[in-house]
Order: structure tokens, then sequence, then C-alpha cells
């Protein structure tokens, strides 16, 4: 059926993610639903794999742990930078949250902690090692156009739009 979802539709849904203490950590609420498109790594896997089969009008809600999530805290992905690695204008604080080019493409990392030259840096995910529920309504599901499937993502109103 074309409601349902699956791979290479369009999936377009209301969400609220929240931590197990209840506080939430994203929302549609208030903003336009998010759309994605399905099987091509757009959202955390448990996201997708708990969306399958879903129709059209349909609320679910679960509970991801860590490897359905953003994966488990590992303690060798913290290291020390010198502070010259940085941009001289750059303003460091703890706990801030720092975008930049790698081999890979764009990562971000977290700073930890800073003394005197040394920076130490964190390049887990802010939500690695937690546990997120979701509440999820399903908004709509259409099918995805070739142009979205050979680009991997959902298009906007209008087409392309990145």
């Amino acid at each position: 059926m074309s409601d349902t979802i699956k791979p290479n539709k369009v999936a377009t849904v209301n969400y609220t993610g929240s931590y197990l203490d209840g506080v939430v950590f994203d929302s549609s609420e208030g903003k336009e639903p998010l759309s994605f498109l399905v099987g091509k790594g757009q959202m955390i896997s448990g996201f997708e794999q708990e969306l399958m089969g879903a129709k059209i009008g349909e609320k679910r809600e679960f509970t991801l742990t860590p490897d359905k999530a953003y994966g488990e805290r590992d303690e060798n992905a913290i290291q020390k930078m010198e502070k010259g690695q940085f941009p001289d204008d750059m303003n460091l604080e703890v706990g801030m949250i720092v975008g930049a080019q790698s081999d890979q493409g764009p990562i971000q990392f977290s700073i930890v902690d800073i003394d005197g030259e040394m920076v130490t840096v964190d390049f887990n995910h802010q939500m690695a090692g937690m546990t997120l529920r979701f509440n999820v309504e399903v908004v709509n599901v259409r099918d995805a156009t070739s142009e979205e499937i050979l680009h991997g993502h959902a298009h906007g109103k209008g087409g392309i739009n990145h």
C-alpha cells in the first residue's frame, strides 16, 4: 500500500523525543513536521525500524536503547588537542559544540576541558549512551521521486532546496 512507511518512501511525521526522565530534547511541535527518505540513513536506525509499516494517521510510542540510537559512549573518542589547532579567533569554552571537516566529512565534537594550552575534546555524539523515548504521529507517506532516491534524501516543497 502506498500509505505505509517502507524503504524509498518519504515519511512525514510529527514527533517528540525525550530522555527517560521526561525532559524533551527535540520536537516538531509548533514547527513543520519532519520529512525523511526511508531507508537512506537519514534518521537513527531504531527510529526508522520502529516506524516501518506505520500508516498515515498512526501514532507510535517507542524507546530506543543506545545501540539503536546514537551508540554507546567510547572513552577512546575523548582526546587532547593543542589550543593552536583551533582558529585564533575562536573563543573556546567548556561545553561548546564545535563543527569541523575531517577526512570522513563533517564532524562535531564538544569541548570537555581547557587546561592551559591543552583542550580536551569529546568526539562522542552528545546523546551517545542514552536511551531515548519518542512519540511519533505519521502525517503523510508518499513515493519518493527518482531524484530524491538518487540524492539520498527527501526534497522540500517545490523540489530541491539544498
